[in-house]
C-alpha cells in the first residue's frame, strides 16, 4: 500500500462528536441518538483518548443481569462502560497498512498524538474513497 500520511485522511476532532469522561450514561445515550452514531470516542478533560463506547455497550448496560434497568443512568459515569481495546487508535505516524488492518473491523480509527490526545478520526468511507481515487 502506498505511503500516505494518516493526516491526509483525518477528520479533525473539531468535526467529531465525542463523549467526555464526566458524562453519565443518560448523556451519552442522548448524544449518540442526536448524532445517529453506533460508536463514539470517549475523551478525558485534557483531550486524551480513553476508548470508544458503542450502542452495544449501552444496550448491555441497560439490559443488565437482572433485566431492563432505567435507574442508574444519571449516576453511572460513561467511563464504566468503555472498553479501551475495542477501537484501538493509531498515532499520526502510522502507515496505511496499519490503518487498513484496523479499518477492516472498525467504522473509524481514532488518531492520537504522542501524548495520546485525540486529534481526530479516519473513517472507513474516507479510506475507501482514497483507495479507489474518489477524492
Amino acid at each position: 500500500m502506498e505511503k500516505t500520511n494518516v493526516l491526509f485522511l483525518l477528520m479533525p476532532k473539531t468535526q467529531v462528536a465525542c463523549l467526555n469522561e464526566n458524562m453519565n450514561v443518560r448523556q451519552a445515550l442522548e448524544k449518540m441518538r442526536a448524532h445517529g452514531y453506533t460508536a463514539i470516542p470517549l475523551i478525558s478533560d485534557g483531550g486524551e483518548y480513553l476508548g470508544t463506547v458503542s450502542e452495544g455497550d449501552l444496550l448491555w448496560f441497560l439490559v443488565g443481569k437482572d433485566g431492563i434497568r432505567t435507574e442508574g443512568l444519571e449516576e453511572t459515569k460513561i467511563t464504566k462502560l468503555v472498553r479501551k481495546e475495542f477501537v484501538p487508535a493509531v498515532t499520526v505516524d502510522a502507515d496505511m497498512s496499519e490503518l487498513a488492518r484496523l479499518i477492516i473491523n472498525q467504522n473509524f480509527v481514532p488518531v492520537v498524538d504522542d501524548r495520546n490526545v485525540l486529534m481526530g478520526i479516519v473513517t472507513r468511507s474516507r479510506v475507501m474513497q482514497h483507495i479507489v481515487g474518489a477524492e
